[in-house]
């Protein structure tokens, strides 16, 4: 998964964060991303062009998130879903109350609550990252 953004290195983080992630280790001989971008001359106004978090169990997909000149200006043609109210075996109520509480832990993160939908689809809480991407947890 891509995803343009204006400050990778912030929005990598808080994506790790929302998904138990972690940022993706640099490559062996080096201790930190800082000493491979020095190692390879990069401009240190470039250093926070790029960002990459990985699942640690190695399951999940790996997110890039690079640098873009442009800002968001229209709704994603793709967003992320979180499970995070246990599966629609779970008791509707719970599910509710898990989906609130994750909501309220990922807006102390810097996410933004829009709006829930609650009809015959299913139940959801469709949210904004830090920079605006829309995602939805259920």
């Amino acid at each position: 998964m891509v995803i343009d953004c204006a400050d990778p290195a912030h929005l990598s983080e808080f994506w790790a964060a929302a998904l138990g992630y972690k940022l993706q280790d640099p490559p062996p001989g080096f201790a930190s991303w800082q000493a491979v971008l020095e190692a390879s001359n990069v401009p240190e106004s470039e250093w926070n062009s790029a960002s990459a978090i990985v699942d640690p169990a190695g399951k999940g997909p790996r997110f890039y998130f690079q640098r873009v000149p442009e800002t968001k200006t229209v709704k994603n043609r793709l967003h992320v879903d979180l499970s995070v109210a246990g599966g629609p075996s779970a008791p509707i109520d719970e599910r509710r109350a898990r989906a609130h509480a994750e909501s309220q832990r990922l807006q102390a993160l810097g996410a933004r609550e829009l709006w829930t939908n609650d009809d015959w689809r299913g139940f959801s809480i469709v949210m904004q990252d830090p920079e605006g991407n829309e995602f939805c947890l259920h």
